[in-house]
């Protein structure tokens, strides 16, 4: 048998064989649902089921059924084929065009819009066109899109200070696990709005509606933890609103609830907590509440000063002060540097080439010799947002530093301007960031540098040592700009004496 003979010959042999196992996987799925099925082949490292769970999504991509489109969408996705995830998606729209993603894409330019009344008035017209009877209702979150729309609405009405209109459209809202996200966004509008009175109202709503998840009240499944999740925050936003109407015994009372709920160490509980107890003047309860804060370095400049003023009200003066807050001072840092000489790494850090958002182009190899530190963030992202102060002070401290250099890499748009909107927000908020744009390939749509360094989320931040390893890895902000400006100076420290 000639070579070209043999080589066509085993070509059908491995094909039968991989024909022969899909059919043989048909009949093995039984009880399984196609997505447990697709999991199993997903999560495989035999060869063949990678095989076959293409052949699959395949099929799937010309299923007579939404649903089964936007499985293998989803799936693609997973395997790192946004282009044709991407494609599938925009397919299941044309197809289907009164399905769940026509519905969800034509819900997207509602929440654009400026005003209450033209939201108000593109929420009917899209409700209109996608009714309710048209979609099954059997999950917990089947009528989710609905309440994201109206909760938008309601919480413009409370920008607007339209108690009735905001009232109305609380009034609507259909699925309770997510009640609780709801009521806080429009408490946070009246709030700014300084109208206490209602933001209390809906902060009590967000309150009440998590409480009735905790400690498994409501189930176990993902949603109802979700639900119970926000409870010591959303405690704590309560206790802060009640403290400022002057109503410090219930605000204690609520303060006490989220301290004591709350996972970990949050400074802003501990703070308003402590803050409370001041003004009923139980001074030496409310200085170990502060000491807790300055104990882990997550204390900010007023309460620093608080608590100074209660080490002299405790003590009944100020000898000793600084001896015992350096010595406190002492003990964090240490147990930091224990904390990150655990947590240090040493990975070849992915190269890249990208344009910064004047359009000049920056290499990571441009700052070879340099420690460089990332920054991973998008505008859609609250938590990146919410650590850019805290990077700022850190931007600062080592701007005489030319061996420290921080990039900010806008990643993951959602928006079809990624470039606009990182412009607009970094000139409006005045941060001296170095901002280079991660946008997506046109060929694979594709976030190559995320990818590359395998973010699951953001903010990510890596530290680069001078030689292009990396060695520290952070993902998350958790609110305190002091420590976190400790963290990553600590960090520079010792990726500068590594080799």
């Amino acid at each position: 048998m000639s070579t070209k003979l043999r080589l066509a010959f085993g070509s059908m042999v491995l094909l039968s064989l991989m024909l022969f196992n899909y059919a043989k996987a048909q009949q093995q799925k039984t009880a399984d649902t196609t997505a447990q099925y697709l999991n199993k082949l997903f999560s495989s490292k035999d060869t063949l089921d990678k095989k076959v769970l293409l052949l699959k999504l395949d099929e799937l991509s010309k299923a007579a059924i939404e649903k089964e489109m936007v499985l293998a969408a989803n799936y693609f996705y997973r395997l790192g084929n946004q282009r044709q995830s991407e494609l599938l998606y925009k397919q299941v729209a044309e197809r289907f065009p009164q399905g769940k993603q026509a519905r969800q894409n034509a819900a997207q330019p509602i929440y654009k819009l400026t005003t209450a009344t033209e939201t108000e008035v593109a929420y009917k017209e899209w409700l209109n066109k996608f009714p309710f009877r048209n979609y099954e209702n059997v999950k917990v979150d089947d009528r989710l899109i609905y309440d994201y729309v109206r909760s938008n609405i309601a919480t413009k009405y409370a920008v607007e200070k339209n108690i009735a209109k905001t009232n109305e459209y609380a009034a609507m809202l259909e699925v309770d696990f997510w009640k609780g996200n709801a009521y806080s966004s429009i408490s946070s509008a009246f709030y700014k709005n300084r109208d206490l009175q209602n933001a209390e109202i809906y902060a009590k709503k967000a309150m009440d509606n998590a409480f009735s998840y905790i400690n498994d009240k409501k189930g176990t499944e993902s949603w109802a933890k979700f639900a119970a999740s926000g409870y010591a925050g959303l405690t704590s936003t309560y206790a802060n609103i009640i403290f400022e109407e002057k109503k410090y015994d219930e605000a204690l009372k609520f303060s006490e609830i989220a301290y004591k709920n709350a996972k970990s160490l949050t400074p802003t509980i501990n703070y308003r907590y402590a803050q409370i107890l001041m003004g009923l003047n139980r001074n030496q309860e409310a200085y170990n509440k502060l000491e807790e804060v300055v104990k882990e370095g997550k204390a900010s400049e007023a309460m620093a000063v608080d608590f100074k003023k209660l080490y002299i009200k405790t003590k009944g003066s100020d000898i000793g002060f600084e001896t015992y807050a350096a010595a406190l001072r002492k003990s964090y840092l240490e147990n930091l540097n224990k904390k990150l000489t655990k947590e240090m790494v040493k990975e070849t850090a992915p190269g890249f080439t990208l344009k910064d958002i004047e359009g000049k182009t920056v290499s990571l190899t441009d700052y070879k010799g340099k420690i460089v530190i990332l920054d991973f963030w998008a505008t859609w992202c609250g938590p990146c947002k919410a650590s850019f102060p805290a990077m700022q002070m850190a931007v600062n401290k080592f701007k005489e530093d030319s061996n420290v250099k921080f990039l900010f890499i806008h990643t993951w748009e959602q928006s079809e301007t990624p470039l606009k909107d990182a412009t607009d927000y970094i000139k409006n908020m005045k941060y001296t960031f170095n901002v280079i744009m991660d946008s997506k390939d046109a060929q694979t749509k594709t976030n190559k540098v995320v990818s590359a360094y395998k973010v699951k989320g953001i903010p990510a931040k890596f530290v680069i040592d001078a030689i292009g390893n990396i060695r520290f890895k952070l993902t998350g902000f958790d609110g305190s700009n002091e420590a976190a400006v400790d963290e990553i100076t600590m960090m520079v420290d010792m990726a500068k004496i590594q080799k």
